[in-house]
């Protein structure tokens, strides 16, 4: 039964072919960084992964190019994500409305806390069920 969650956090091993001349510039890369091979291709395959494929590896010296971009924002990098202005401000006001009802949440914890004192506190606590049970002795009780 447990060895199907197992499975799943194993790491598995991806394999393939470059040559000669794209290995040394792999190399080159992991030499210049100061990490394995290995460890270039497990950040790659991870930040794929975290982009959903939406990676484009450019070479250093295109970055700033592509980061100054040439009035095309379609094509600048890193990419860019408009927010509307309604949008930014009711996810504030949902924060703040969140907030409060936390706060609130915590004035009646701390009542409910404070009911729960006084009751237990009192002397003696009577139920109702209890005084039918008990018509047959001879204490008599007052509501008050």
């Amino acid at each position: 039964m447990g060895s199907a969650n197992t499975d799943k956090n194993k790491n598995k091993t991806i394999s393939f072919r470059v040559n000669e001349d794209v290995f040394e510039t792999l190399r080159e890369i992991a030499e210049e960084r100061d990490i394995s091979l290995s460890a270039v291709f497990r950040e790659y395959v991870d930040t794929l992964v975290a982009h959903e494929g939406a990676v484009q590896v450019v070479p250093e010296h295109e970055i700033e190019e592509l980061r100054a971009g040439n009035g095309d924002t379609a094509d600048s990098f890193p990419p860019t994500v408009t927010v509307p202005k309604g949008f930014v401000r009711e996810h504030e006001r949902l924060e703040l409305e969140a907030e409060h009802l936390r706060e609130q949440l915590e004035e009646h914890k701390q009542y409910l806390n404070h009911l729960q004192d006084q009751l237990d506190e009192e002397e003696e606590i009577i139920h109702l069920e209890d005084l039918e049970r008990s018509e047959t002795d001879s204490q008599s009780f007052r509501l008050e």
